[in-house]
């Protein structure tokens, strides 16, 4: 287990400053025992093709720069810690009402991506130029958790009047509501294809669903309080067994076998249990309320925290972390995997990416101190959704995370 060195921050628009000749932009490494180092990134001129010519002050050294991205050295107890920052590509403005929350979002590599606001709107927009394409209506209150089904044509929904909705993304039609829920609900987790999907709340219970029927097949109630987050993995056989049910299931279960069902707990504790069998299979204790929690292998799992901690677990030894560490100013908030690593969002207002070794490479500017409630990926571009009503988007290829 390793405590993260300290991190770069750098001014979030950075990449509009320096694309004036002898502009300069404010950078700082900054560790938890103060005193934190502050320079400046300047720019010296700005080629034909548009790209500055950046240098650096106080120790903070420019290895790479195009429009986008700035990748940055600074030299700590003889060890370079470098972070590329990213600059959105696009920055959509409305799609949503600006400075109305924007509090969950899906993207897919057909083309469509799904939001929803504080103003309770719920819609299904193009990632190519942000156009609306549909509003779905339906939710009284807001809406904490939309997500797109495998196939890209349908969503899913859930908030706080307690309705899981499932709607065609190509007619903006609600095709099922799924009723159980005692209070709000806070996330969701779709099985394989969706004949089943799953869903969490504040009234401390995961559900586990049939769509075709719109019923609930099984209710995971053991978890001690509200329920904020749920991840659906396959897990690999050295990591232990997921146990056999008690008595036999409903035929309406789809492709439940061998999967892991997360749960991310208010209670501080990120609970597994066997999707099939129902059986818990560890708890494990966290600093503060879990927030979220993603699979990144058939081995191995991370969750993010209230008080901004970032867990990373191997399966086949639960009881102690691969790497744990804190390095921003507010709560970890959504987490999405890729490319053998996975980005996380904060309350601060950062979005960065932490791969495989559990080093954090890239950092996504543009969000100025303002919480990024969700991100997502298309695969070519992440995406993210902020407190002050803009959706932002990143092109992976310039730092190299495109699949």
């Amino acid at each position: 287990m390793a405590a993260s060195m300290g991190r770069l921050i750098l001014q979030s628009d950075w990449d509009q400053v320096l694309g004036k000749a002898n502009e300069s932009t404010w950078i700082t490494f900054k560790t938890e025992i103060p005193p934190s180092t502050q320079g400046n990134l300047t720019s010296q001129g700005v080629s034909t093709e548009g790209i500055p010519y950046v240098t650096g002050s106080d120790g903070f050294a420019v290895q790479e720069v195009t429009k986008k991205s700035i990748s940055v050295t600074y030299r700590i107890d003889s060890i370079d810690l470098t972070r590329t920052f990213l600059a959105p590509r696009v920055t959509f403005s409305t799609i949503h009402t600006l400075g109305k929350t924007i509090s969950c979002i899906d993207t897919t590599p057909g083309g469509l991506g799904v939001s929803a606001d504080s103003l309770g709107k719920l819609r299904i927009w193009q990632t190519s130029n942000g156009d609306t394409r549909r509003e779905l209506e339906g939710h009284l209150g807001d809406v904490y958790t939309c997500r797109f089904f495998p196939s890209g044509l349908v969503v899913l929904s859930g908030g706080a009047d307690m309705q899981l909705k499932i709607w065609s993304a190509e007619t903006g039609k609600c095709g099922a509501t799924l009723i159980g829920h005692r209070a709000g609900i806070l996330d969701t987790a779709i099985v394989d294809r969706g004949r089943n999907v799953v869903s969490c709340g504040r009234d401390g219970a995961a559900r586990l669903w049939d769509v075709g029927q719109q019923t609930c097949l099984k209710i995971f109630s053991d978890c001690g309080g509200e329920v904020n987050c749920c991840s659906i993995g396959v897990p690999s056989e050295s990591c232990g067994d997921l146990g056999q049910p008690q008595s036999p299931p409903s035929d309406r279960e789809i492709l439940t076998e061998g999967k892991l069902l997360l749960l991310g707990c208010e209670n501080k504790t990120l609970q597994g249990y066997g999707l099939h069998s129902r059986k818990k299979v560890f708890e494990l204790p966290t600093h503060d309320a879990v927030n979220c929690c993603c699979h990144l292998s058939d081995v191995s799992a991370v969750c993010g925290t209230q008080d901004g901690h970032v867990t990373v677990v191997d399966y086949r030894n639960i009881r102690v972390p691969v790497k744990e560490w804190k390095d921003t100013r507010g709560p970890i908030l959504s987490l999405c995997a890729l490319s053998q690593g996975f980005f996380f969002t904060a309350g601060d207002g950062s979005c960065c990416y932490v791969n495989n070794e559990g080093e954090t490479t890239v950092e996504l500017t543009g969000a100025d101190c303002d919480p990024l409630y969700r991100v997502s990926s298309d695969g070519s571009h992440i995406y993210t959704c902020c407190r002050d009503g803009l959706i932002r988007k990143y092109s992976l290829s310039h730092v190299g995370l495109s699949s």
